[in-house]
């Protein structure tokens, strides 16, 4: 049967049990379908599940998370944050929502994660923070990150929107000795809440700010108040906070997503285990590795077709979606976009390992709910286009 004559292969899914979908069901039975009882729960789950002494910190996604934590270091306008331009734009809005400024870096060309040695380049007095993005799942090279700031007195916010769970040099993303980290539960992440995140942090004054700034500058907890025993309807506004609060119905998703964290995790290694034996020898750049003895969490797994395979990128996706198979690109680079580009007067030029990486670079589907023949037709559709 030609592929084409298959039903349409997404380029993700999201796997819910029916444990998540009795949880959310409890909730709504519960009456209580706001931040309550089961996002208090959440926090605590990833508090222990990560260890390391950390506290966690629920939101209603990872920008949101980013933008607390910029916040409550204190990041604001004339201050610098250096990141990378191989990224979504939620990881440099957040800056820019503060009144600072990112300072965009290319890549390395073998991580596809920030280039370190670019970071300690893109200093300046004006430089406050550091934003490294844990690429598709693979760590940064975290340990040298975190000498650099320690050496110029700079903050570490780790973009950790695909890296759960992800290791380096051992330890899980979330308990390294950064100040905070971010994770993401988006639709099709490693794994959801369908809208939501979580900031993780040791540092007790940065988690007391963020709760107060999660929910509108409120000093007292609106689950606390409304279930005290007695009178507790008064409450301060101490800053002009948002409105990030995670919801009891998406934490009850999370509690039971977190749960299955690590055997997602096996099932995607087996996937991109398969990935890699098959497509070898094809015109292709596979995606990198964890380092030895470290866990990639494969959120995505990412492919870039060499000078010659028989046709260009672009193509390769028409032709992968002619047979079926759902496909993306990650990412179009932030100094590709209009609004990145204008401000701060960006070029190809200023970045030629994402540039590069971006025009040839397309991403497989990588999901826990693919079956073996499901990965199967992706396979077949790859050497049927490239072989």
């Amino acid at each position: 049967m030609d592929n084409t004559d298959l039903p349409f292969l997404p380029f993700a899914l999201p796997e819910i049990g029916e444990e998540e979908i009795a949880e959310v069901v409890s909730s709504l039975r519960s009456g209580w379908v706001t931040s309550g009882p089961k996002a208090k729960q959440f926090e605590t789950d990833f508090s222990a599940w990560l260890g390391g002494g950390v506290e966690s910190i629920s939101v209603n996604s990872a920008t949101a998370g980013l933008h607390l934590a910029l916040e409550a270091l204190g990041i604001g306008p004339g201050d610098e944050v250096i990141t990378t331009t191989h990224t979504f734009t939620a990881t440099a809005e957040v800056i820019r929502y503060l009144g600072a400024d990112p300072v965009f870096v290319d890549v390395d060309s073998t991580t596809l994660c920030i280039d370190t040695a670019q970071i300690q380049r893109a200093i300046t007095s004006r430089t406050k923070a550091i934003i490294p993005v844990h690429f598709a799942g693979r760590s940064a090279d975290m340990r040298t990150i975190i000498g650099i700031a320690r050496r110029h007195g700079l903050k570490v916010i780790e973009d950790a929107a695909h890296a759960l769970p992800t290791t380096c040099n051992g330890a899980l993303i979330g308990t390294l000795d950064s100040d905070v980290t971010v994770f993401s539960f988006y639709a099709n992440k490693t794994i959801t809440t369908g809208e939501g995140g979580m900031l993780v942090t040791r540092d007790s004054e940065i988690a007391k700010r963020a709760r107060i700034m999660r929910l509108h500058g409120i000093n007292r907890d609106a689950f606390d108040r409304f279930t005290a025993k007695v009178p507790s309807w008064y409450y301060e506004i101490v800053a002009p906070g948002f409105k990030y609060n995670l919801t009891d119905i998406a934490a009850s998703i999370g509690i039971h997503q977190l749960k299955k964290a690590n055997f997602f995790q096996k099932k995607r290694q087996a996937i991109a285990e398969r990935y890699n034996s098959e497509l070898a020898g094809l015109p292709l750049i596979l995606p990198p590795n964890a380092e030895a003895g470290d866990i990639h969490s494969w959120h995505l797994y990412v492919i870039q077709l060499t000078e010659d395979a028989k046709v260009g990128r672009d193509t390769f996706i028409e032709k992968m979606f002619e047979q079926g198979i759902g496909m993306s690109v990650h990412y179009v680079p932030l100094h590709q976009h209009p609004y990145w580009r204008e401000t701060y007067t960006l070029t190809p030029e200023m970045f030629p390992v994402s540039q590069t990486i971006y025009e040839h670079t397309a991403t497989l589907p990588l999901y826990t709910r693919m079956t073996e023949s499901d990965v199967d037709r992706v396979i077949g559709a790859v050497k049927k286009i490239l072989g």
